[in-house]
Order: structure tokens, then C-alpha cells, then sequence
């Protein structure tokens, strides 16, 4: 049946009951969140019954989630209601360990949205439950470690370095071949006769001595995954503006990781400052084929005295598509 799909973006998952009758019974088909599949099940009684849980497999048996999360049932139509529940945070291995009743009379059409706020992985030998997100970690193998461990060395003690970088409050030290290496922009200005090849010196006034190590330790392959994540907004801008293409995909894949009702209206707005058409993309399902456009009606109103023209129109056009008649 076309009604037991249901669609995931980022944390959130949401799944449209087109049909539901007075005592009845609907499993969803498997979702992927984090590393496990995921079911959603609701049953008709006194109540509406709302069950979440992972797929029965290896996985969830070896590695039972912990999770964190909010569910809300929605009917669909112009006097949209919403029942919230509260966080719940729990580990779930069957279809016995969570239930939620909806004391509402949900009949026909509805909405069930799941998002998950954490997800953590639930050592069966005891001990602290470690996270699944962020998860960007990679493998590498003893001669890249060894590499990625003499150039961290490279840009921490200063070891031959040879160009000077003024940001907005302090200076640091680099190396030309390393930034020229990774950037058409860098190698440009090192290699014409550009002032910063005469004097050896770049001015990145607008980022902080901070965020600029940040950049420095990406291009130098030792980044701190929490350095990472603190700083992608600044990265993100240093990336467009070096054309250091990697790292710029690199945030955008981690923007849309943690899109919530808090930040989606910034993140829409980066994403069309840069030209980032899968981190835009994302924000608008969010808003409307998700129906979060509801939870920033209140910052709604400031976004739009700012916001492009041509975005406005793009979010217009979205309204229409999602909202067209069936």
C-alpha cells in the first residue's frame, strides 16, 4: 500500500496515513536513520496507539539504539492540529518498548512526524552508551597517520614555515606549498606578482584566529571533528571564497545533518548566499513537505524583510506544490 512509505530528511522522519479506520491496525514500511532501520506502527482502539522500533536484524540486536525523540500526529487540512508528545529517551529493541496513546479521535488522513533528537549505541556488556552522531570519523591507514601526524607538527611548531596570515585578532603561520596545493586562489596569489607573493602575508580579516586554525588544520588533514562542527559556518564562507571545493561540500553534507525548526531558516539562507542547492533544497522540505514551516511562524516575518527576492519566490513555489489539489 502507497501509505505505509515513509519519507526521512535529516532526523526527521514523517509518514502520511492517507487511510485509517475506527479499529484497524497499519505498520510502516523500514526507514533508515542512523545505522538501523526503523518501523512506526499505530493501532485503533480507545485510543490511538503510536509504536516505534527498530527493524528486527544483526544490527539491532548487536548494537540496540538509545534513542531520543519527539513524536507529533497531525490531521491534514486547513485547521491543522497538533498533538505533541513529550522527548522520550529510551532504548527500544521490539515493538513492546515504546507505545504512545493519543487520546484524539485521528480518523481518515493524518501526519505521524518522529524526530530524533540523539541516537546512541547500546554496549550489550555494559558501560556508557557512545553517540552516533556526528559520525564523520574515517580509516586511514598507518603511512596516512604518519603523514597527517608530521604535518599537524608542520603547522603547530611553525616547522619551515614561510607565509604569515593576519586574521581579525591575531596571526598565524602557514606553509605556501600547503595552501597552494589546496587552493586555486592561494596558489594564485603565490604565484603572480600579487603583494602577498612580495611580502608573504595573506590578510582573512574576516575570520577569527580561531576559525582560521580551524581552516588551517582542515587544509593540513588533522581537523578536530569538534572544531569541525563549531565552526562550519565560517569554514563554509573561507571554502566559497578560496574555492577549496571539498571542504565546501563537506559542510553542506553536515549542515544537513542536524536541520531543526531552531536553525532552518539560517541554514536556508546560507545555502542560497553559496549556491548550496542540496542544503537548500533540504530546508524547504523541511518547512513545507514537513510542515515545520509552522514552528517558525513567529521568526517567519524577519526572515522575509531580509531575504532575496528570488528565494522568496523559490519558497512561494514550494507552498504550491506541496498544497496543490490532489
Amino acid at each position: 500500500m502507497g501509505d505505509t512509505k515513509v519519507e526521512t530528511i535529516s532526523r526527521l522522519a514523517q509518514w502520511r496515513i492517507e487511510s485509517f479506520g475506527p479499529c484497524s491496525y497499519k505498520k510502516s514500511d523500514p526507514f533508515k536513520v542512523g545505522i538501523w532501520n526503523w518501523h512506526l506502527s499505530i493501532e485503533k482502539n480507545r485510543y490511538l496507539y503510536v509504536r516505534l522500533f527498530p527493524e528486527p536484524s544483526r544490527v539491532s540486536k548487536e548494537q540496540p539504539p538509545v534513542a531520543r525523540f519527539i513524536l507529533r500526529v497531525s490531521n491534514v487540512g486547513p485547521n491543522r492540529k497538533f498533538y505533541i508528545s513529550p522527548v522520550h529517551e529510551r532504548l527500544l529493541r521490539t515493538s513492546e518498548d515504546f507505545v504512545w496513546p493519543v487520546d484524539s479521535n485521528f480518523l481518515g488522513r493524518f501526519i505521524i512526524d518522529v524526530e530524533f533528537l540523539d541516537l546512541r549505541l547500546c554496549p550489550l556488556n555494559g558501560g556508557e552508551a557512545s553517540p552516533v552522531w556526528p559520525n564523520d570519523a574515517m580509516m586511514q591507514s598507518v603511512s596516512t597517520k604518519s603523514t597527517l601526524q608530521s604535518l599537524s607538527r608542520m603547522l603547530k611548531e611553525g616547522i619551515l614555515s614561510d607565509v604569515t596570515i593576519h586574521t581579525s585578532d591575531g596571526t598565524l603561520s602557514a606553509h605556501k606549498a600547503i595552501l597552494s596545493a589546496s587552493s586555486t586562489v592561494f596558489r594564485s596569489m603565490f604565484h603572480h606578482d600579487l603583494k602577498e607573493k612580495e611580502s608573504s602575508t595573506i590578510h582573512i580579516e574576516d575570520m577569527s584566529r580561531e576559525s582560521c586554525m580551524a581552516l588551517l588544520s582542515y587544509l593540513y588533514g588533522n581537523i578536530a571533528q569538534e572544531d569541525f562542527w563549531k565552526h562550519r559556518l565560517a569554514l563554509l564562507g573561507a571554502a566559497n571564497k578560496y574555492d577549496i571545493v571539498d571542504l565546501k561540500e563537506a559542510c553542506e553534507e553536515s549542515l544537513m545533518e542536524d536541520i531543526n525548526s531552531g536553525n532552518v531558516l539560517e541554514r536556508l539562507q546560507e545555502a542560497w548566499l553559496y549556491q548550496l542547492e542540496k542544503l537548500k533544497k533540504g530546508c524547504l522540505m523541511y518547512l513545507f513537505d514537513f510542515g515545520k514551516i509552522y514552528d517558525v511562524r513567529d521568526e517567519i516575518s524577519a526572515f522575509f524583510k531580509n531575504a532575496d527576492r528570488e528565494l522568496m519566490l523559490e519558497m512561494f513555489q514550494e507552498v504550491l506544490t506541496v498544497w496543490k489539489p490532489v
